[in-house]
């Protein structure tokens, strides 16, 4: 398993069945608190986040019988950390967001910030009748008022620790690490 310049594995917290599972599990509350499909699209963070997105519109997909549109959301524009010049959008959206239920998929949400620049970006493209929040992990920590309202597990952390999400599309493998210090 690679390291993190300075940190090493802790732990491996789910593994590709588990990540399975909370994908499904996360699918499952998304169709029942919204009651099907109708109006839904779902709205993947690059790069992980997406990746699940398509994941879980698979699964609704599987479930229902109807595709859920999907899009790739990239934030970088629209977040409060970085420069903004010289910063292109790489977004994937070819659907109007306009009087849809958005769901938002992030693989972690730790201080809410993403999912500010993230709720930014959206507005910046339409006015959504609501938008919710699906993340595989959620880790604490929260700098702002934003909670998710589909998780697939929740992991205390400490702000030191790094929580990776690798996905076989990205990484070779499924699997969640937490990496800590190595003293």
């Amino acid at each position: 398993m690679c390291c993190i310049k300075g940190l090493s594995v802790k732990a491996e917290i789910l593994d590709e069945s588990a990540i399975k599972r909370a994908v499904t599990r996360i699918s499952f509350e998304i169709l029942e608190r919204n009651k099907g499909t109708e109006g839904l699209c779902l709205i993947g963070l690059f790069s992980r986040g997406a990746v699940l997105a398509k994941r879980i519109a698979a699964k609704i997909a599987e479930v229902e019988g109807s595709d859920v549109p999907v899009g790739l959301l990239d934030i970088t524009p629209f977040r409060d950390d970085k420069p903004k010049q010289g910063v292109s959008d790489n977004s994937r959206i070819d659907f109007d967001i306009k009087d849809k239920r958005v769901i938002i998929v992030d693989d972690v949400i730790f201080t809410g910030r993403s999912a500010r620049a993230a709720i930014d970006a959206l507005m910046s493209r339409g006015r959504p009748t609501l938008i919710q929040l699906a993340a595989l992990i959620d880790r604490g920590h929260r700098e702002l008022p934003i909670r998710a309202d589909y998780i697939g597990k929740n992991l205390p952390t400490s702000r030191e620790e790094i929580v990776k999400v690798m996905v076989n599309e990205l990484d070779g493998c499924d699997k969640v690490v937490i990496y800590g210090s190595s003293d």
